[in-house]
Order: C-alpha cells, then sequence, then structure tokens
C-alpha cells in the first residue's frame, strides 16, 4: 500500500510513539484483509531507513499457494518504490510490524522470513501484536539466525 513518512524516525531504539505508529498503520492494513478461507486477517506495516512506511493486508486465494501473506505485500511495496530511490542499497528495512486478529500474536512464517532476510539486516526489529494487545519484540536474527542469501548463490 501507499506510503508516508513516519512521525518520528528515531527507531534506535525504537521510540514508544513511532511503535504505536506502526501498530496502527498495521491494523489499518488489515482492515483490508481478504481472508475467506482462513477467517484470520493480518495486517503489516513496515519501516524503511529513509523513514517510509509501507502497509499490507493477507490476500488469501483459493488455491492455498497463492495466498500472499501481509508481511510480503508490505515488503513487495516497499521494494518496488524504495529501491528506485536507494539504488542498489538491498538492506533497508528498519522495522516489521504483523499484527493478527487471534488473540496471540504471529510471528511472521517461513516464507515471510526468507523475504524478510533479502531487505532486512540481523537488527531489523520485528513486532508482533495479537488481540491480546501484548507486543513481542524480535531482533529479525533471533527469527532467523542462519537465512538462505545471495552469498549462496555466488560460484
Amino acid at each position: 500500500m501507499k506510503s508516508r513518512k513516519a512521525q518520528n524516525n528515531s527507531s534506535r531504539p525504537l521510540a514508544s510513539q513511532l511503535m504505536q505508529e506502526l501498530l496502527r498503520e498495521a491494523r489499518l492494513a488489515q482492515k483490508k484483509s481478504h481472508s475467506p478461507y482462513s477467517g484470520f486477517k493480518i495486517g503489516a506495516a513496515v519501516l524503511t531507513d529513509q523513514g517510509d512506511i509501507y502497509s499490507g493486508a493477507n490476500v488469501e486465494n483459493s488455491s492455498y499457494g497463492a495466498t500472499v501473506c501481509a508481511e510480503r505485500v508490505a515488503i513487495w511495496s516497499a521494494v518496488t518504490d524504495s529501491l528506485s530511490k536507494t539504488k542498489s542499497k538491498k538492506k533497508f528495512l528498519d522495522v516489521i510490524c504483523v499484527v493478527s486478529s487471534s488473540k496471540e500474536a504471529w510471528p511472521p512464517c517461513g516464507m515471510c522470513r526468507q523475504v524478510i532476510s533479502e531487505f532486512a539486516h540481523a537488527n531489523t526489529l520485528v513486532l508482533t501484536q495479537g488481540l491480546s494487545g501484548k507486543v513481542k519484540s524480535y531482533k529479525f536474527s533471533e527469527l532467523f539466525p542462519e537465512s538462505f542469501g545471495a552469498e549462496f548463490l555466488k560460484p
């Protein structure tokens, strides 16, 4: 979804105001979820190192394999816009926020973690929140310590 500048981009450490802004953007995106099969509505918001926020919602498909998670929708939106601004810089995601319609927070799935690894650095902050309101916070390296990346594809 369309990006906008964060109100307060002091993400090291993540200011409470900025965290609330990201959670709010993820919740707004969550309302746009297309989830007729699982019924689980997921929203995501990502913050780039340029202070831009991009959001996305899960989009389900009857074939299931064609379903796209909210994290990937938000990241691909950021990639298509941000990489044109930053040229060759690949590791530009500072914060990823994921909200779910279940009581407990859901972390990114394995496929999303692989996509995140392409554009995030080890210290990228990952925030998750469910309906309980409890926010869980991780460094990306804690969620995906041994990611497969471009360095393995070089001869």
